[in-house]
């Protein structure tokens, strides 16, 4: 027997059925849904940080790391590159590849 793969695939279960109106309103009574929404305890409003709030009292923990010997900064866009990204030196100013583009 030969099939026939452009003709749609319809499963049965996707057919409508022949049920009355009344029969679909009980149906979807009996399965009500709740829009309850779970919410843990660490999802609070204490992790936001709202615009203009006073962070007087946190403190960053960050490690600068000076510009190495085969780096440059860039004097448009004062950025950090490497010595390969430089395009052009004016004055002692250095510019990168991008900037000069």
């Amino acid at each position: 027997m030969a099939t026939d793969y452009d003709e749609p695939r319809v499963r049965p279960e996707d057919q409508p059925a022949n049920e009355s109106l009344e029969a679909i309103q009980a149906q979807r009574s009996a399965t009500t849904q709740t829009a309850l929404i779970d919410v843990e305890d660490g999802e609070t409003a204490e992790g936001i940080d709202l615009p203009g709030a006073d962070l007087s009292h946190e403190e960053l923990l960050i490690q600068v790391i000076p510009e190495q010997e085969d780096e440059f900064t860039c004097m448009s866009c004062f950025l950090v590159h490497h010595r390969s990204q430089l395009a052009r030196e004016k004055n002692g100013d250095k510019f990168c590849t991008e900037c000069e583009g």
